[in-house]
């Protein structure tokens, strides 16, 4: 009997966003008319495979349970860890008496507001038959320098085969907790999910998606998003 493949999102927001110089994490400042995590969220609840959305949290968060979104049908919340990586790892464990070994999980970071429902529909389209996964991302349309230590300019870097990486990233669940786990176990340091399952020898294949995916990180970056909103509405 054939089982049938489960989506599952995950939003690692235990981040404290210091480089936003503001006085809460910068997944609760306003944006439209609501915080920046609410913008994420609703996004990803448009797409209607997904089973469920799984926040992670730090347990200190004061923001969280006064958003009326915490209380939306198809959002779990989870433990958040010190890094990313954990927050995802303590999501996936949150949802494993739920999810088998072969659903997809698409995480995706809080601080992307802007992400389109046809971009992720369009990320879940191009690999539910890939043997890996991947991601949405965009080519580097800029020139690119490498520096030392005192930022002077060593070397201007190829930028024919260099992408820049966004979310979501949509891995295996079993695959995706493997790789985290393994990675956490052996104090290996992973920026994205992707960089766990490299690690392993695996191939994760970049989609393109649109470039108004932003992640907010800069106080600047609020403005930009404020626009991007604007101009897809």
């Amino acid at each position: 009997m054939k089982t049938t493949i489960k989506y599952w999102a995950i939003v690692p927001a235990a981040g404290v966003g210091k480089r936003m110089q503001a006085d809460r994490p910068k997944q609760y400042l306003p944006l439209n008319g609501v915080t920046v995590i609410e913008q994420s969220l609703t996004r990803l609840l448009q797409v209607q495979q997904f089973t469920a959305v799984v926040v992670a949290i730090s347990k200190e968060d004061p923001y969280w349970p006064e958003l009326a979104i915490s209380k939306h049908a198809r959002i779990r919340s989870a433990a958040g860890g010190k890094e990313r990586a954990d927050s995802v790892l303590s999501a996936l464990y949150s949802i494993a008496d739920s999810a088998a070994d072969d659903d997809w999980v698409l995480v995706h970071d809080a601080a992307r507001p802007c992400i389109t429902q046809s971009d992720v529909e369009h990320l879940i389209d191009e690999l539910q038959n890939h043997e890996v996964g991947g991601i949405l991302g965009q080519a580097s349309h800029d020139t690119l320098k490498s520096v030392d230590n005192n930022l002077a300019i060593t070397d201007t870097v190829d930028r024919s085969q260099i992408w820049r990486a966004f979310t979501p990233q949509m891995f295996r669940y079993g695959a995706l907790k493997l790789a985290l786990q393994e990675a956490a176990d052996k104090g290996w340091v992973v920026t994205d999910d992707a960089s766990a399952l490299e690690i392993q020898g695996k191939q994760p294949k970049m989609i393109a998606g649109r470039a108004d995916n932003l992640k907010i990180t800069r106080p600047e970056d609020l403005a930009l998003a404020q626009f991007y909103l604007e101009q897809q509405q």
